[in-house]
């Protein structure tokens, strides 16, 4: 058999070399944003909702009003207010009837202490009820404002125009999360674990974004197995520009790792699988081209490792290997 020049310009030719034996480890995870920058809002006080000014996904600021309650509860600080503000006027003015009164000698030095000491009282009690106030951000009497404690985006709401609250509702309203940048989450069985190492790096696959490839590393491996799915989890940092990466978005994450051994590869695309078995097209020269049965260890990253038949430095070849297999074999 001799190669003809219409095939010698259709093939490619490579060298096997020595390389070090990668691997991969192929992990499913999803995207989740930092813990720290995820804020959830309660309900302070119970009420009816009177307006909700956001919606699910919407970004809001830190200050931003997200929504309105009416409520009993803001009308009783009302109250409270008012009382307190009535009574600092009332010990101001007997503060200032005790001092006059001492000037005259009509009383004693302890009744002036003792005025005193009730404008103080009065000031700390209104000081206290003015700081609920700013607290609960109250607007106009019995109405109650709900705040954005954080800048981001709404993941969670529970809250609709006209719903009534009650007292000891327990759970968030709204959820805020900041996707700056994000991480993958992604879980490790028990048998990789002694494979995985901070700051290795990762590549992930998104299904919202097919064949774009995201680069990161290993930021936190947490040291607890799940007692269910006997896995751990680890977490890759990503930057999150324009926001493209979405909460709870499915990943497939992709770790490469170095083994001890070292092996000959040959690009994936040299190898044909024929006939239950492995072959590599040895050139030596154009008109000598060996059939070889190889034993590959595995391919990782468009490379192959060979485990048994074949010596770093011999030609092999790449390209339309399986068109000159078949114009030798068939």
């Amino acid at each position: 058999f001799t190669l003809t020049d219409t095939m010698l310009s259709r093939i490619s030719i490579d060298t096997a070399r020595t390389e070090q034996v990668s691997a991969e480890l192929r992990l499913s995870g999803k995207v989740t944003p930092e813990d720290n920058k995820v804020a959830s809002v309660f309900p302070i006080v119970a009420g009816y909702v009177t307006r909700v000014n956001v919606s699910l996904g919407d970004h809001v600021k830190k200050g931003q009003v997200l929504a309105i309650i009416r409520s009993t509860d803001i009308a009783d600080f009302e109250k409270q207010r008012r009382d307190g503000e009535t009574d600092l006027l009332l010990a101001q003015k007997n503060l200032k009837s005790a001092q006059e009164l001492n000037e005259s000698k009509l009383n004693t030095e302890r009744d002036v202490v003792a005025a005193q000491k009730a404008v103080d009282d009065a000031k700390a009690e209104l000081n206290r009820i003015n700081e609920v106030f700013n607290i609960y951000h109250v607007n106009n009497g019995s109405y109650y404002n709900v705040v954005a404690p954080i800048s981001g985006f709404i993941t969670d709401k529970k809250l609709n125009v006209d719903m009534q609250l009650p007292p000891g509702f327990s759970e968030s309203i709204f959820t805020i999360a900041q996707i700056d940048d994000v991480f993958i989450t992604a879980n490790v069985y028990e048998t990789d674990i002694a494979k995985i190492s901070l700051n290795m790096p990762a590549e992930v696959d998104m299904l919202s974004y097919a064949g774009k490839k995201f680069s990161g590393k290993i930021d936190k491996i947490m040291n607890i197995l799940d007692p269910e799915t006997k896995t751990m989890k680890i977490r890759i940092r990503l930057p999150n520009p324009g926001y493209a990466l979405k909460p709870e978005m499915a990943a497939t994450v992709y770790i490469r790792y170095h083994e001890q051994q070292q092996l000959p590869t040959v690009p994936a695309e040299a190898v044909v699988f024929d006939k239950s078995r492995n072959y590599l097209m040895i050139f030596h020269r154009k008109d000598s081209v060996e059939t070889r049965v190889v034993e590959p260890l595995r391919t990782t990253s468009g490379k192959t490792y060979v485990s048994l038949g074949l010596t770093a430095g011999e030609k092999v070849i790449v390209k339309n290997a399986l068109l000159v297999y078949d114009a030798i074999n068939d």
